[in-house]
């Protein structure tokens, strides 16, 4: 875990030894603590790390200086030494002051699921832009960190009041990183620009695009592999899928749909992660349409399917139309009695039970958002005549006096570009 605070990887001949640390404070449930910390555990065995120790306390409200109360920080400093941990990880995020403080008492490093997230993602980043997404998440969460004073110093240079016997290592620290993360983000707005002209290439060639959201782990990879014929890698690991990946194929109406598989999701998903990884989430609020996979034989469907909805809330794609889909159903009977609860598509991505159903709920919501549109074309306009044609589904063409009536669907983009010519009566 340790790694996510380096500029690179370290690799690790030894397993980490990890303590949890999750608190329950006034307004939530034991019940919601413990999950959190079955998950966490799964989170650091997946980063590599061992848990060797788990301690909870029940408190009013977090203590400003070290978050627990002092008899709790006491007996964790106890069980560290008898298990002999190496760093302590705390379900809740700390302040700056409270992870000193806690450090400084304990004698070994505290961190907080945000940092082992970092870490996984940072082991799993492959291609140069997921790596400066990565390391742009990391620098945004360490800034804030650097013990001293406020941002501004990043941005003094000779000015009244800042000369003198020269910048502290501090300084010199800040300065470093907000220069590293302006590099990024610049190079991140120029892959969002690639995939702007990208996109509206595809939109010339009237092609359904769709993405595939979730929580991590509940099969997107392996949907994506049973609905397009693909290859991609599907593990059964948390955080697999990092960069975008985007197949082609068709519906069985003939359509032809872009399915794009994204990053999976997860409760108290880090922010710095989300703001980082916004380019590649555009995929999924420019989309026609989202699948949203869960994971049937979880233990908390529910909760990991609001876990994904607050995500595509803070990233602007909740009005974005959405079908469920419980994958899974091969490996629990009551997979198929949740779908039937939430009115959802129930599968299996691994065995290809319910596939086909799937294809056409998906080309019924898609055909949904096209509209039959009749048009009076000009006779001199046969570039008109010929998009039509080429973006949409004529059904009638019939020469006039001086036009052709054509009646065609067309989804929204086809409509609203060829709204000029749309007949009076059929606006």
């Amino acid at each position: 875990m340790t790694s996510a605070f380096t500029d690179t990887l370290i690799s690790r001949e030894f397993r980490e030894k990890i303590i949890l640390v999750g608190v329950t404070l006034s307004g939530t449930v034991l019940e919601e603590t413990t999950a959190n910390l079955a998950e966490l555990a799964l989170l650091v065995e997946t980063a590599g790390a061992e848990v060797v120790g788990v301690v909870t306390q029940r408190r009013e409200s977090p203590d400003p200086a070290t978050y627990l109360g002092k008899g709790k920080v006491e007996e964790l400093v106890e069980l560290a030494y008898a298990v002999d941990a190496d760093t302590i990880v705390f379900d809740d995020e700390l302040t700056p002051a409270q992870q000193r403080n806690l450090e400084k008492q304990l004698g070994r490093t505290a961190i907080t699921r945000t940092a082992v997230i970092l870490d996984i993602f940072a082991q799993n980043a492959t291609s140069p832009e997921g790596k400066a997404q990565v390391e742009l998440a990391l620098l945004r969460f360490r800034l804030p960190r650097l013990r001293g004073r406020g941002i501004a110093l990043s941005q003094q240079s000779g000015v009244i009041g800042t000369r003198g016997p020269g910048e502290t290592q501090l300084e010199v620290d800040r300065r470093r990183l907000v220069r590293r993360m302006v590099q990024l983000e610049t190079e991140l707005k120029r892959v969002t620009a690639t995939r702007a002209t990208q996109r509206a290439s595809r939109a010339r060639g009237r092609r359904h695009e769709v993405a595939l959201v979730g929580y991590t782990n509940a099969g997107k990879s392996s949907l994506l592999n049973a609905l397009t014929g693909a290859d991609v890698l599907a593990e059964d690991r948390l955080f697999v899928t990092l960069d975008p990946r985007t197949r082609q194929f068709a519906l069985p109406g003939g359509e032809t749909i872009l399915l794009t598989d994204t990053v999976g999701f997860i409760r108290k998903l880090p922010h710095e992660l989300v703001e980082a990884f916004r380019s590649t989430l555009d995929s999924v609020h420019l989309a026609e349409l989202v699948v949203h996979v869960v994971d049937g034989s979880s233990d908390d469907p529910e909760g990991q399917i609001l876990a994904v909805d607050e995500v595509l809330t803070e990233i602007g794609a909740s009005d974005v139309p959405q079908i469920i889909v419980v994958n899974k159903i091969d490996a629990s009977p009551d997979a198929v009695v949740l779908a039937e609860r939430l009115h959802a598509v129930a599968v299996s991505a691994r065995t290809g039970e319910g596939i086909s159903h799937l294809l056409e709920v998906i080309g019924d919501r898609l055909r949904m958002g096209d509209r039959v549109a009749t048009l009076l074309v000009p006779f001199d306009r046969g570039d008109v005549l010929a998009g039509l044609h080429r973006e949409g589904e004529v059904l009638e063409e019939l020469a006039q006096e001086d036009v052709v009536l054509v009646r065609a669907i067309l989804d929204r983009a086809a409509t609203a570009k060829y709204a000029e010519f749309a007949r009076s009566d059929a606006r």
